[in-house]
């Protein structure tokens, strides 16, 4: 059933506060006026003002710098409050991490298609870089994982679609390998290296069918590993502890 509660004082404000940063075209890192200047513009209470200001720190939207010369200070939110509140959502309905494996089967399919037709030459030098990078390093397991990760984030993001690349980011944060108990012995991160290979072969073709092949397969092989080897990890409950 839909919210009918009207919504708070402090988060009309932060609206407002938002709706004002991009009226004045701040920049991340510019300061916000501070907080005597605020209150007297906005008309509020103190205690309004800063629940309002700690809910866009929390958002990423700004920092608050402690101290003299402080105050808020305008950032570039990332994904990380969409991973909490999904993965607050997610263990709500009791969901498993089966759910995040099976968004990525239909997703990046899509976003690899797209990435084929928009991604940018300096992208595609950087999906080229994770390749080279992951296929030197097979023997590390850390740095398999942080070249997984940077790979698929640079197709969602090369997709031109943002959404995509927010939401692939916040899926890799809840779904980290290591974190919920799947190991990649090294044969697997030689297959994965392989594959990564071939969808970046196919991107850099400009072959949008070929792409979407190549990640479709990729990430069969992925869930197909998982059921076969960790099938209790996929059934593990999505819970914020992870």
């Amino acid at each position: 059933m839909a919210n009918s509660r009207p919504p708070k004082t402090a988060m009309l404000l932060a609206q407002q506060i938002v709706a004002d940063i991009n009226r004045r075209g701040n920049r991340v890192g510019d300061r916000l006026p501070p907080e005597r200047l605020m209150l007297e513009e906005y008309n509020v209470g103190r205690g309004t003002l800063r629940e309002s200001l700690r809910f866009l720190e929390l958002q990423g939207v700004i920092r608050l710098r402690p101290g003299p010369g402080g105050g808020p200070v305008v950032q570039q939110p990332d994904s990380t409050a969409l991973a909490t509140s999904l993965t607050l959502l997610l263990q709500f309905e009791n969901a498993p991490f089966r759910t995040i494996a099976e968004s990525r089967v239909g997703l990046e399919p899509i976003m690899a298609r797209l990435a084929a037709e928009r991604m940018s030459e300096e992208q595609l030098a950087d999906l080229k870089a994770s390749v080279d990078t992951m296929k030197l390093h097979l023997g590390d397991q850390r740095v398999f994982l942080e070249e997984n990760k940077r790979f698929h984030d640079v197709i969602a993001h090369g997709s031109g679609n943002a959404m995509f690349g927010y939401l692939v980011d916040a899926l890799l944060d809840i779904l980290d390998g290591s974190a919920i108990g799947i190991d990649y012995p090294e044969v697997r991160r030689e297959a994965v290296q392989e594959a990564h290979a071939q969808i970046y072969e196919a991107i850099a073709a400009r072959d949008p069918l070929a792409a979407t092949e190549a990640m479709s397969d990729h990430i069969d092989q992925y869930m197909r590993y998982a059921e076969r080897k960790f099938p209790d990890v996929l059934d593990e409950p999505i819970t914020w502890a992870h």
